[in-house]
């Protein structure tokens, strides 16, 4: 399988965006190594 990472300034607006289009987004996460906030959200064929 082959993930696609994208970096956004601000996720909370980016999630809002994706949701706002219908987009379901997973809850936000903390990465426990690098601290960092990121989610998941489907391709357009709905997978992972």
């Amino acid at each position: 399988m082959v993930y696609l990472a994208l970096e956004v300034e601000n996720i909370d607006e980016s999630v809002d965006y994706l949701k706002s289009h219908g987009i379901e987004v997973e809850n936000i996460r903390i990465d426990e190594i690098t601290g960092k906030r990121f989610t998941f959200f489907p391709d357009p064929d709905q997978l992972p």
